[in-house]
């Protein structure tokens, strides 16, 4: 049940009060216990007075009555009304261009489309997840890039200070560039191996992803699939498609635009922003580059993953 903002009593007090009264206590004795005033108490005592037997059981007496006048004189008319509310179903516009086609003011606009529910564009349908998962470790895996901006000292982000003696970070010199994270995840173990890198380029990718293999065949898990998105460094990478011809690797694309195909590194790059990149307050960028290994430890050790039932990910590697 919502209560108006300013109200004095919520439901509780409002039935307690009405109790109290009902035992015989005055409308001033009631009030006083409550801390409200006289007229507050006769008004819930008389409402719960002319409320039906239905009412009172289902407690619809206790509700806030709307503020809006019976009687409305000046209000738009119906009509107006409805065509206004076409035009903006049909065109989409906002509340100007709507007034502009239908010849009324902007606020008395503004307020049908508010009246009618229309004054902000419905959101867009949500699809119902696909959620799946290889049986087996190797069977795929996930790459991507994702950017941190290198730093100095720490910025506004951490310390919050963003007053005009702190606005040198917005210099040309004080920018340097940026860490790209080259990260891939197991499918099914969710096992993660990354890398920082000053760029991304082709040859950059190819040599991640062959150490990449490397460090996935120490834990005796032999790769059939790689997915990524359609970058230009991932499906026009020579080297990389040779790569992955002589390991007998099937190349897996995602639609482009739909990046939820490739949603196991994406929320991988959620969790370590959230717990490494971001996670604390670094000196420089390169304190932090110096524990992303520690984190990646963490991560595959000892970290419990929700999705595979509250464990790290080690623990679904073959050889465990």
């Amino acid at each position: 049940m919502r209560v108006h903002a300013n109200a004095k009593l919520g439901p509780a007090g409002r039935l307690a009060l009405v109790l109290l009264i009902k035992e015989g206590a005055s409308l001033r004795a009631a009030a006083q216990v409550s801390a409200v005033s006289v007229a507050t108490a006769h008004r819930w005592w008389h409402r719960w007075l002319q409320a039906d037997a239905e009412d009172r059981a289902r407690g619809a007496w206790l509700a806030d009555r709307s503020s809006c006048p019976h009687r409305q004189p000046r209000r738009t008319p119906e009509e107006l009304a409805v065509r206004i509310c076409a035009v903006r179903q049909a065109t989409g516009w906002g509340p100007r261009l709507v007034a502009g086609a239908t010849g009324q003011p902007h606020q008395t606009v503004w307020k049908v489309l508010r009246r009618h529910g229309l004054s902000r564009r419905p959101p867009a349908d949500r699809e119902a997840p696909n959620r799946y998962e290889w049986p087996c470790p190797g069977d795929l895996l996930h790459m991507d890039i994702c950017s941190y901006s290198r730093f100095r000292r720490p910025g506004h982000r951490t310390t919050g200070d963003r007053s005009q003696r702190n606005r040198q970070w917005m210099a040309d010199s004080t920018r340097v560039g940026y860490d790209y994270a080259h990260a891939i995840v197991d499918d099914h173990s969710r096992l993660a191996y990354v890398e920082l890198h000053e760029d991304q380029k082709a040859a950059t990718v190819t040599a991640f992803f062959e150490r990449a293999l490397a460090f996935f065949e120490s834990h005796d898990i032999s790769t059939r699939r790689l997915m990524t998105d359609n970058a230009f460094n991932y499906v026009r990478n020579r080297s990389l498609r040779e790569l992955l011809a002589a390991r007998e690797i099937r190349h897996l694309t995602i639609q482009p635009y739909r990046p939820r195909t490739n949603g196991k590194i994406e929320r991988f790059h959620q969790t370590m922003g959230r717990e490494w990149a971001h996670g604390r307050e670094y000196p420089s960028s390169a304190h932090r580059a110096s524990l992303l290994e520690d984190w990646l430890e963490h991560y595959n050790h000892r970290r419990p993953h929700s999705a595979i039932g509250n464990r790290p990910p080690i623990s679904r590697v073959h050889n465990l």
